[in-house]
């Protein structure tokens, strides 16, 4: 039986900062449009935070049933490791789910966007069938396409629109800088994977790229994010603040780009994770103000 030191292990806690920090984009956006509430924000977050560990549990358990995981370098694998039974990883997969569900339809309640649970049931059905399912789109490359979509895109702009009742340029250019971090980090886990998920069949957008053109993308990905604040600055020069994070990028930037693999891509991801989060906690800031 797995001990909660491994189920917090296995709920990737390094990944976590992809769920906070478009919500903190997110709220800043709606500051800017005098739309911030307290307890939306943070209702967004528990949405964004059950869907990020759910996600985590869901690739824990289907990866770990396929055999991906048998000869995996990296964070703990409660399934591939036997440490605990697929049926339960799965299970704490569908209970955050669950609770992802409840705390959208809550917001809903408090916004009266009737549509949003469409919203919410297309991100549970992404996060399941990202390595889930009879053809999960993470074996065909799609991953990035879906990040970009639901840990960019939806959560910058659904927090942003739950509290402010409509969405701005601002959000929309930050909800393109956090999807191009998030994408980042699932590069560089898929770089450091990209010898086994090749030997496993797992076709990644890393496996089908190479090693060459995957540490270029990760490289473009970061330079992205702030390309994609080009149309704010103008209205919200403050945007510069994020700026102050760019010597967070320096180290995983040169650890990829020196040619790191496998267990030296180790770093690279709780790295960008906290360059993401540190992107978003100052852009949100400079949006509020």
């Amino acid at each position: 039986m797995a001990t909660v030191g491994q189920w917090v292990s296995g709920a990737r806690p390094r990944t976590l900062p992809a769920a906070l920090a478009p919500v903190a984009a997110g709220t800043g956006a709606a500051a800017a449009l005098h739309g911030a509430g307290a307890a939306r924000a943070g209702l967004a977050l528990v949405v964004a935070l059950a869907l990020q560990v759910g996600v985590n549990y869901a690739n824990d358990y289907s990866d770990g049933i396929r055999g991906t995981d048998d000869r995996r370098v990296g964070p703990f694998r409660l399934t591939g490791s036997g440490a605990a039974r697929p049926l339960a990883v799965r299970a704490a997969a569908f209970a955050a789910f669950a609770l992802a569900a409840l705390a959208g339809l809550l917001l809903t309640w408090l916004c009266g966007a009737w549509w949003l649970p469409a919203v919410g049931a297309g991100a549970i059905a992404a996060a399941w069938c990202y390595t889930g399912g009879r053809r999960p789109y993470g074996y065909a490359g799609l991953g990035e396409v879906f990040v970009f979509v639901f840990f960019g895109l939806v959560a910058v702009l659904g927090t942003t629109y739950t509290q402010a009742g409509r969405v701005s340029l601002a959000a929309l250019c930050a909800a393109a800088g956090i999807g191009a971090l998030a994408c980042a980090i699932l590069v560089a886990n898929n770089l450091r994977d990209l010898a086994t998920d090749a030997a496993s069949g797992k076709r990644t957008l890393a496996v089908r790229l190479g090693p060459e053109r995957t540490r270029t993308l990760y490289a473009g990905l970061l330079a992205a994010a702030w390309l994609a604040l080009g149309p704010v600055l103008p209205g919200h020069p403050w945007a510069a603040l994020t700026f102050l994070a760019l010597p967070l990028a320096i180290r995983p930037l040169r650890t990829v780009r020196a040619g790191g693999q496998g267990a030296d891509l180790l770093p690279v991801l709780g790295a960008t994770g906290r360059l993401e989060l540190a992107y978003g906690l100052l852009l949100g800031l400079a949006l509020a103000i």
